[in-house]
């Protein structure tokens, strides 16, 4: 392994569209999900994770083959299960950690089973590889898949933007969002939309068991570092798109050089967590640094 071979590896036009493409999905997954670990309701990406693949599935058994239409068919079903969520909240006494975890077992449960069945009795199930929706494999991202990923992601992170002064006055405080005239409810809605995008976008990346974590971490790690939302969502972009890189161009030198098959998806998500633990420890607030200023101070 030298120089050479390394930057010839990460020029390869195959790994760069893996690795742009989990890079993109890293971005908008950190960015959108800082708004989610605000308003303290990370566990909505979890929820809508595993509601999406009976999304897949469903896509799947309507014909549905491309890229494109099982996303489509993920984010419906991700949609459909925070609807269920929300109406069970307002039309009875269940908290929303409940309905939410309710609902999840149910979605993924029935997703597991069509996926099983499909597996059995379809010969179209095997050859366009459902199970990759549930661990993930970046490795078969092509360009197709790219342009669908930077499309979703990329109107996505344009609908952030636009509203963003909603979007930060309905996280922080949802009562006076509501005097200044702000739809309150149509807005949280909207943001829901977002996380379900971002969710569905990358589970051929990371998978539906891993994909919460990828909504989570970066802003989790980002919020060691600034306080204000604004930066601290672009930090979390930055932290997500580098796990995403990184993750790839890592999974690919293990393959290749060490001889050893590591995925994409554990990678990315292991460099995210690693992001939050190096921030939890040297981050101005972090471990180490305080601990430095109890010393001096004594």
């Amino acid at each position: 392994m030298n120089v050479q071979s390394a930057v010839s590896l990460v020029m390869d036009s195959s790994v760069q569209t893996v690795a742009l493409g989990a890079a993109a999905v890293g971005a908008v997954s950190g960015g959108i999900g800082s708004l989610a670990v605000v308003r303290r309701q990370s566990l909505q990406g979890d929820a809508i994770s595993h509601a999406a693949l009976l999304g897949v599935a469903g896509a799947f058994c309507l014909g549905g083959r491309s890229e494109l239409s099982l996303i489509l068919g993920a984010a419906a079903a991700g949609w459909l299960a925070m609807m269920l969520v929300g109406g069970i909240t307002r039309g009875s006494r269940i908290p929303f950690d409940t309905a939410l975890a309710g609902t999840m077992a149910v979605f993924f449960g029935l997703g597991l089973t069509v996926i099983s069945w499909l597996q059995r009795h379809s010969p179209d199930a095997a050859s366009h590889g459902l199970e990759r929706y549930l661990f993930g494999q970046a490795a078969f991202i092509r360009e197709g898949d790219l342009q669908t990923i930077l499309g979703l992601g990329g109107a996505a992170v344009a609908v952030l933007i636009l509203g963003w002064k909603e979007f930060k006055l309905v996280s922080f405080d949802a009562d006076f969002a509501a005097s200044l005239g702000i739809a309150v409810r149509r807005t949280e809605w909207l943001l829901t939309l977002l996380i379900v995008v971002a969710v569905v976008i990358g589970l051929q990346t990371v998978g539906v068991v891993l994909m919460s974590t990828l909504i989570v971490a970066p802003a989790v790690a980002a919020r060691w570092w600034c306080q204000q939302l604004g930066p601290l969502a672009v930090l979390a972009a930055g932290f997500g798109a580098a796990a995403g890189w990184l993750g790839t161009i890592v999974s690919v030198m293990f393959d290749r050089w060490l001889d050893r098959a590591v995925p994409p998806g554990p990678s990315i998500v292991l460099l995210a967590t690693g992001f939050v633990v190096v921030s939890m420890l040297v981050a101005p607030g972090g471990l180490i640094r305080s601990r430095s200023c109890l010393r001096v101070g004594a």
